[in-house]
């Protein structure tokens, strides 16, 4: 592939000063701020989230990721009394062997202590880093749900016992008001924003809902380490959608109506489902039931063949929804948007404000 502008790694960076990083959520959901990108003019606007509806009409369609993110970091003790942290990346599978990250490195053959009598032994090592772990007990997505926390973000500061102290808070935020079916260890935060009230005045002016399922694997923390980002290869994620949700789809593109993907996963899965179970007519693609796997990396260059909209939030430097989100206008626009927010003292990254691309 030829090399661009749009493929240098370093091109995506920005500066972000520390106290622009949200350590907590807005008091209220719906009042974090909306930063709006009008990608044809070239315009900004600030509002706010509740202001959303505003910018849809009856006929239009937002789609939304119905994956509930799984309690899966979970701390024990090594035998010599040392602190040791796992990460589930599959937390609903089922049985007593489980893909995890641990925190320190622990060794295959040495065990972990956890609480109400549970310990794994670490059985294998892979090359990405990745171990495989046997518990003593099954009913592990149960003892995830008591024991657990949530999976957040490095950048947000859950040190010294944090994690523990502001567990509640995480349970409930770190979590869509439509979160519905488990496998996540990373939210869709573009969804965070979103609230009940907010979902009934768009059905009251006649705007579609559809839903699918993207389960957010640990590939959303993994940094980009080629210089040329064609080179990266995103790590697969399950994905599905059913024939009723794909037909609400389906009537606003075939009414020439607006779909709004609702974050980055859901803009990936469906033109994941463009590219997998699409049907091309007349200039349009349609798309049908499916459930699979994606691993496709959207960054500039790519022609978005379903998505038209996209609500999402301010992403780090150099991060894969960053490109995405440059893909989408373009990665001039996007960085000099990124520049407003941070001289407009915008909120940024997974508990920060939203961000909508006309």
């Amino acid at each position: 592939m030829e090399l661009t502008a749009d493929t240098l790694l370093s091109n995506y960076d920005y500066e972000i000063p520390q106290d622009l990083i949200a350590q907590k959520p807005a008091e209220n959901r719906q009042d974090s701020r909306l930063f709006v990108v009008d990608r044809r003019a070239g315009k900004f606007h600030h509002k706010k989230f509740s202001d959303i509806a505003d910018y849809f009409e009856e006929g239009d369609c937002i789609v939304i990721n119905t994956t509930k993110v799984v309690p899966s970091r979970l701390f024990g003790k090594k035998i010599s009394g040392g602190k040791a942290e796992l990460l589930f990346l599959d937390p609903c599978a089922e049985g007593k062997e489980y893909r995890v990250l641990t925190k320190p490195f622990i060794e295959p053959g040495k065990k972990i202590y956890f609480e109400d009598g549970y310990e794994c032994e670490v059985k294998s090592k892979t090359a990405s880093g990745e171990a495989v772990v046997e518990f003593n007990k099954s009913g592990i997505a149960g003892f995830l749900e008591k024991n657990g926390v949530m999976p957040l973000p490095p950048y947000i500061n859950r040190k010294d016992g944090l994690a523990e102290k502001l567990s509640d808070l995480d349970k409930e935020r770190y979590q869509t008001v439509y979160a519905h079916i488990p496998g996540a260890i990373a939210a869709p935060t573009a969804g965070l924003h979103f609230t009940e009230n907010i979902l009934t005045k768009l059905k009251e002016k006649g705007v579609q809902t559809a839903v699918l399922t993207l389960h957010v694997g640990w590939g959303t923390f993994k940094p980009i380490v080629s210089a040329e980002i064609n080179n990266h290869n995103m790590m697969s994620e399950k994905f599905f959608i059913d024939a009723q949700n794909a037909e609400k789809i389906n009537n606003a593109v075939k009414n020439n109506k607006t779909v709004a993907a609702v974050g980055t996963t859901s803009a990936r899965a469906l033109e994941s489902l463009a590219l997998k179970a699409g049907v091309f007519e007349n200039g349009k693609t349609f798309i049908n039931e499916y459930s699979g796997e994606t691993s496709i990396f959207i960054y500039p260059g790519y022609k978005f063949k379903i998505a038209n909209r996209l609500i999402t939030n301010l992403h780090l430097p150099k991060s894969t929804p960053l490109m995405m989100a440059s893909a989408f206008s373009s990665r001039e626009l996007m960085l000099a948007a990124y520049k407003e927010a941070v001289k407009e003292k915008y909120r940024f990254f997974s508990y920060g404000d939203s961000m909508i691309i006309l």
